[in-house]
């Protein structure tokens, strides 16, 4: 069902305050993970995550148009979601960081596909890359779930720009 509703005639706020706002919820954090054609692999940190389906299993994160990963993400078959417990913080400031070889101190096992799951974080989710939406200055991927794994542990979360976790 797609529905058009009237659009406001201007925003009366600008980027950054929009992003300031957004800011006041309070996201988990993941790392996504997968490997190239060459045998490499390739990670980014995204607090863009969530559920989309029980049956068929779908979860959904998105990526930036300009993300140099963006050609990797779309081309790639499959790839694994690393929901990042709350003594992971390092591995998040690490993924997000460009120019940095994140894979030379994390430490991960091999998924059935071969794609790297890091140790300890608290769920896992090995998915086909189902579907790619394009809306605004981001692209919405919605992986079906072949396979996950958890081990209950606080959560590393993301809020006002910082991260922490609960208690």
């Amino acid at each position: 069902m797609h529905t058009i509703s009237p659009r406001a005639a201007e925003r009366p706020f600008d980027t950054a305050h929009f992003r300031q706002a957004l800011g006041q919820f309070a996201t988990g954090v993941t790392v996504i993970t997968t490997r190239l054609a060459d045998g490499t692999f390739r990670g980014l940190t995204a607090s863009s995550f969530n559920s989309v389906s029980l049956d068929p299993p779908l979860v959904l994160w998105s990526l930036s148009n300009n993300a140099n990963s963006m050609p990797i993400f779309t081309g790639n078959s499959h790839y694994v979601i690393n929901v990042l417990s709350a003594s992971q913080a390092h591995l998040a400031k690490l993924f997000a960081t460009r120019g940095a070889d994140p894979w030379a101190t994390a430490e991960y096992e091999l998924s059935r596909t071969g794609h790297p799951i890091l140790k300890g974080a608290s769920a896992w989710f090995e998915c086909h890359n189902r579907s790619r939406y394009p809306e605004g200055d981001h692209v919405i991927f919605v992986g079906e779930v072949e396979l996950c794994e958890f081990s209950p542990s606080p959560p590393l979360i993301f809020h006002g720009g910082q991260f922490g976790s609960l208690g």
